[in-house]
């Protein structure tokens, strides 16, 4: 069975924490979302950063293998193995899973639309990215397939 380049998922599996850095940005929708948090720089500054981005980067690993597997796994390679059809699927993925999730989640939490909002859009924008770069640098051999 062929391997998957590593490479590309540790580079998608970083996405995520280059991305929130920038997103969440005060300059950007730092402010907003942590007003819409009813949080101040402050209380971010009491988590323990080390713990969070950790576990966020492993969470972010498993993703990054759930895309290899469902945007450009084994026998799916061909005329759509590209960053763009990779970006597509993350899109979707992010509108019918991730936004359904948070969403529900969000509700349930008494979160505001406009929470809900800043965080549906990062993680639209970040698996996009994400599915971009696995079907980009993932290549398989077309082996022909006999049942």
């Amino acid at each position: 069975m062929p391997q998957p380049n590593f490479i590309a998922i540790l580079i998608a599996a970083l996405i995520p924490m280059f991305i929130g850095f920038i997103y969440y940005h005060p300059k950007v929708f730092g402010k907003a979302w942590m007003q819409s948090l009813g949080i101040t720089e402050a209380d971010l500054n009491k988590g323990n950063m080390g713990v969070i981005l950790g576990i966020s980067l492993v969470m972010s690993f498993l993703l990054s293998m759930f895309l290899l597997v469902n945007v450009d796994g084994p026998g799916q390679e061909g005329p759509f193995d590209s960053f763009k059809h990779g970006a597509l699927h993350g899109t979707l993925i992010g509108f019918m899973v991730a936004m359904p999730v948070l969403f529900t989640n969000g509700l349930f939490e008494r979160k505001n639309l406009k929470n809900l909002g800043i965080n549906t859009v990062y993680w639209v924008i970040t698996l996009a990215l994400m599915g971009g770069v696995i079907d980009a640098l993932n290549h398989w051999p077309n082996e022909a397939r006999t049942m």
